[in-house]
């Protein structure tokens, strides 16, 4: 299986941290964030990956490579102007294929075991939910018992930014900018999202502040 590692944002809420570098190469514990993602995925057996760039993308490039460093194979899709999480993916699709692929945020940190995307699932969309963080406390969905996912149903969940998905979903978007919420929405609609509870840590830096907690953290494992 794929995956594809958003890194295209503008990480305008982590200026000046960002004027002059990707927000997925800003560093916690000695370690750039998108490279927590790029070796767990590599451990967890992913065969490539794909990451989208915007903002500063030939700097993120330049930092990564092909990935040969890693020992995973990585191959770009660059945007330009940032095209939001679908409009991304839509570029992306020809890099992708026709299996599904794993999708993991760039600017998060998680302990989530990303080898659970690997086992197959009938639903094109599967999403990993976490508690509902101080910042976002009116969460996103609601997962039920039987782990499907609902829209406008309490208690909510945050998405994690993290998932699996069928490439299908995608392909009659237009070319452009696009966003998530519809395409998981509709896909909720007709019953064929199901979801999972992390109850482990993760972490959204959107903060120079988170970034200073993660670091600490890390710093003290």
């Amino acid at each position: 299986m794929k995956a594809m590692i958003l890194a295209a944002g503008y990480g305008k809420r982590m200026r000046p941290l960002t004027d002059h570098t990707p927000k997925p190469l800003l560093q916690a514990g000695g370690k750039a964030l998108i490279e927590y993602h790029i070796e767990a995925l590599r451990d967890a057996g992913f065969a490539s990956l794909v990451i989208n760039s915007g903002w500063l993308g030939d700097t993120l490039a330049e930092a990564l490579g092909d990935g040969s460093r890693y020992g995973i194979p990585i191959v770009w899709s660059h945007e330009g102007t940032p095209l939001e999480t679908a409009g991304g993916i839509k570029r992306a699709l020809p890099l992708l294929g026709d299996a599904p692929f794993a999708l993991i945020n760039g600017d998060i940190w998680t302990d989530y075991d990303v080898s659970r995307l690997l086992i197959e699932c009938d639903d094109p969309v599967h999403l990993v939910l976490v508690d509902n963080p101080p910042h976002h406390p009116q969460g996103d969905f609601h997962l039920t018992d039987t782990a499907r996912l609902r829209d406008n149903t309490d208690p909510r969940l945050t998405y994690a930014g993290i998932g699996r998905f069928d490439p299908a979903l995608f392909a009659a978007l237009p070319e452009g900018e696009a966003k998530l919420a519809p395409v998981l929405r509709q896909a909720m609609a007709r019953d064929a999202a199901s979801g999972e509870h992390h109850r482990g840590q993760w972490w959204d830096i959107g903060t120079p502040e988170r970034l200073d907690e993660l670091d600490r953290l890390l710093t003290q494992r």
